[in-house]
């Protein structure tokens, strides 16, 4: 390409980069008005009735309590590959992803122990930190490396604040989830967007769109709980969720793989 022919290319990149930016912000307050003009989404009380209540060895709802074991297996590995490349990329967000990760173990087994709202909370605050150092790290890999570790603070605080405060509203009686539904969906939303509109030289896309497609599964097989539990007889939907999601987690890990080895052979 000539001198002449790149100096138009380059004002037209910039203007491509931010019209596809601005389909972001634009379907991102699209999305965040459209569930604040609901009315507050309080915590459906039948949530709480798993399929498989089951008690063995001593222990209440087994399988939905121990099959969380699988996220504990990804998140210690996740957390030691990522400790030991020191050369990876937005690697602190790595860290807190599958650390996050490990905290849903124990999160999530908690709750299952003795489901209510109480127990709900510890369920969801690891989930927060795992989801927003998720989308951060797509922000840096996709978007802009600085950008995406900027993001981090804020979106973590936001999520986490979301969860606090369906708890107290729910504790005051009008629970509130319209926040903890913005924290958790649009940046599943945005993210298909990000890989679609901002191809990146160094990381390939097949394990985030493989990552998306468990979190898809794990929520089909969340709302298939009871159909699930009938038609086997011997493990529920729920169960079956936090497997599916904990197989999105390693997806996530084989990402950072394929990444940090992008970066090394650069």
């Amino acid at each position: 390409m000539s001198r002449s022919n790149a100096d138009e290319a380059k004002p037209n990149s910039v203007a491509s980069r931010r019209l596809k930016l601005g389909v972001l912000i634009v379907t991102a307050l699209i999305a965040v008005i459209a569930v604040a003009l609901q009315p507050p989404i309080a915590q459906d009380p039948g949530y709480h009735q798993f399929a498989d209540q089951r008690l063995l060895l001593g222990v209440p709802n087994f399988w939905n309590v121990v099959s969380n074991v699988a996220f504990l297996v990804v998140g210690v590995i996740g957390v030691a590959q990522a400790a030991a490349r020191r050369s990876l990329p937005m690697r602190a967000m790595y860290l807190s992803f599958f650390a996050g990760t490990c905290l849903v173990a124990f999160g999530s087994g908690y709750y299952h122990l003795a489901p209510g709202n109480e127990t709900l909370l510890w369920d969801r605050l690891p989930m927060v930190i795992a989801f927003m150092a998720f989308f951060s790290i797509i922000v840096g890999t996709y978007i802009d490396e600085n950008a995406g570790s900027r993001l981090y603070g804020p979106l973590l605080a936001v999520g986490l604040a979301s969860v606090v405060y369906w708890h107290f509203t729910e504790q005051a009686g009008h629970g509130d989830l319209r926040a903890y539904v913005i924290a958790q969906f649009l940046p599943i939303m945005l993210i298909p967007l990000i890989v679609l509109l901002f191809p990146s030289r160094l990381s390939s896309p097949k394990f985030v769109w493989a990552v998306i497609g468990a979190y898809v599964v794990a929520k089909l097989f969340e709302l298939a709980d009871a159909q699930v539990f009938t038609m086997t007889d011997a493990i529920s939907g729920h169960t079956l969720k936090h497997l599916a999601a904990a197989l999105g987690a390693y997806f996530f890990l084989r990402a950072m793989r394929q990444r940090h080895a992008a970066i090394l052979g650069r």
